[in-house]
């Protein structure tokens, strides 16, 4: 790599790794000051829930759309574009008068914010080597630990000390501060293979319904469970959600199968490495998300912590996660990403059990130490599994393959709180003994929310088996189905 090379590529992680922490920081930020954004306009729960609910589901859409983008046209251009619409949502929101116009800001933001995990993972895939882009992918995990670690203790205290608005002004300026760098280090149209030479040549090659019909099941997929955790899984907008989700999924397999430049090739869920990796990413952040949903429950139902105390539970696992994320990913790159993230599920299985079994009801130094085993998996995991869905995708189909990664990642985690949540529900009416038979403790609806993302993690190491084992088994899959690309385009 020359000195140039270095540089550029350097300043392209700087750039993506930031845009991903400030991206990070824009929803903790939001989730800790709900309350006082609730109290300010008078509104009630429900009201006042989609301002991240508003958020998520246009970020669950996005994200698929934007990787596909990543293989068509410069990712330059559209980065840039991604972070000018989260500033001028952030703009929107710091100045909202109302509820409704609160929430239109944040619909915004999120429409520029799910650019920066898709293409900025794309960037990655596209300049770098598969040999190097782990301790890479690792650095992006870090940021998403170091995010959640900070951010809400520092929206907390910016809140406290200037009001929430502030929060919304930082990042503003912190996504409008990133555009120049962007557009200096990012890949753009010339540097992207077979790239179209213009917005309307890449609309034209975009295949806008499969894509629509692909982004809208994910959409009604989170609506769906999101809406179930709120009015409970058999009301009609809930499972209505679900059936159109799967109608929206039907009408995407149909089409990508009969046009010609389909959104994503068919051969891609034909693909092992990537769909182990999708599963594993999947079932590996239901249990991560619904973990740090329950846990701040628990503590503050059960334990009576304040929100300062709560915190302070949950800063080590995330500190391990921005500490160990590049260390994982550097090793994945070495040894390959099935070992590393098959002992990664294996320890938080065992802290996701140590919660269930020792943990809920007892003291918070348990609680802190479960986490703590949960972060140290995730650092094992994340990225060296990002690492094997970059190296299993040819380099034509990168963009929108890790964007269709990212969404079953960010989908895993809608459903894991949502369904842990409402399982938790169930089990504190039902007031009977805990599922789990080792439990003793009087917090047993929390134990049985635990054993139940304990059971997805079980799923999770079933399908890391599909991950490729060294880096040599990594290549040749990548290899076989860069062939099958040649022989399908031949054909047709």
């Amino acid at each position: 790599m020359t000195a140039r090379a270095g540089t550029s590529t350097r300043l392209l992680l700087i750039v993506v790794v930031s845009a991903i922490l400030v991206s990070v920081l824009n929803q903790t930020f939001t989730n800790v000051v709900v309350p006082d954004i609730r109290q300010d306009f008078g509104a009630t729960q429900g009201q006042t829930g989609w301002v991240i609910t508003g958020y998520l589901l246009i970020f669950a859409i996005g994200i698929p759309l934007y990787g596909r983008i990543a293989d068509l046209y410069s990712l330059r251009l559209v980065f840039s574009a991604g972070l000018i619409v989260l500033a001028a949502g952030s703009l929107v929101c710091a100045l909202a008068p109302t509820l409704p116009v609160l929430v239109v800001g944040r619909i915004v933001q999120a429409a520029g914010a799910s650019a920066i995990p898709a293409l900025g993972f794309a960037s990655v895939a596209k300049a770098m080597p598969p040999g190097e882009r782990g301790a890479a992918l690792g650095l992006l995990s870090s940021s998403v630990g170091a995010g959640a670690a900070v951010g809400p203790v520092l929206g907390g205290v910016i809140a406290g000390l200037t009001g929430w608005h502030a929060l919304f002004y930082l990042t503003l300026v912190l996504s409008l501060a990133l555009v120049p760098l962007a557009l200096r280090s990012l890949p753009g149209a010339s540097e992207v293979a077979d790239a179209p030479s213009s917005l309307s040549e890449a609309i034209h090659h975009f295949d806008v319904p499969s894509g629509l019909a692909l982004a809208v099941s994910a959409g009604l997929a989170l609506f769906g469970v999101t809406e179930g955790q709120a009015a409970g899984f058999g009301s009609p907008l809930s499972w209505g959600s679900f059936i159109l989700s799967l109608v929206a999924v039907t009408i995407f397999v149909t089409r990508i199968r009969g046009v010609k430049e389909p959104f994503v090739s068919p051969r891609m869920f034909r693909n092992r490495a990537f769909l182990a990796a999708a599963g594993v990413g999947f079932f590996f952040m239901f249990t991560n998300l619904g973990s740090l949903i329950l846990v701040p429950l628990m503590l503050s139902e059960v334990n009576g912590l304040s929100a300062t105390g709560i915190g302070l539970v949950l800063a080590p696992g995330a500190v391990l996660v921005a500490v160990l994320s590049p260390v994982a990913g550097r090793l994945s790159d070495r040894f390959g990403s099935r070992l590393l993230a098959r002992t990664g599920l294996i320890i938080v299985l065992i802290s996701t059990l140590f919660l269930s079994t020792v943990a809920a009801g007892n003291a918070p130094a348990l609680v802190a130490a479960g986490l703590a085993g949960q972060g140290l998996g995730f650092a094992a995991i994340n990225s060296p599994n990002a690492n094997a869905a970059a190296n299993s995708l040819p380099p034509s189909e990168s963009g929108v393959g890790l964007g269709i990664y990212q969404m079953f990642f960010f989908l895993g985690g809608g459903f894991g709180p949502a369904i842990g949540a409402t399982f938790l529900a169930i089990r504190q009416d039902a007031e009977s003994a805990a599922l789990n038979p080792f439990y003793m403790t009087d917090a047993a609806p929390f134990s049985d929310a635990f054993l139940l993302l304990a059971f997805a993690i079980v799923i999770a190491l079933f399908a890391s088996f599909g991950l490729p084992g060294s880096k040599k088994e990594t290549v040749e899959q990548r290899d076989a189905m860069d062939e099958l690309g040649s022989i399908t385009q031949g054909d047709s």
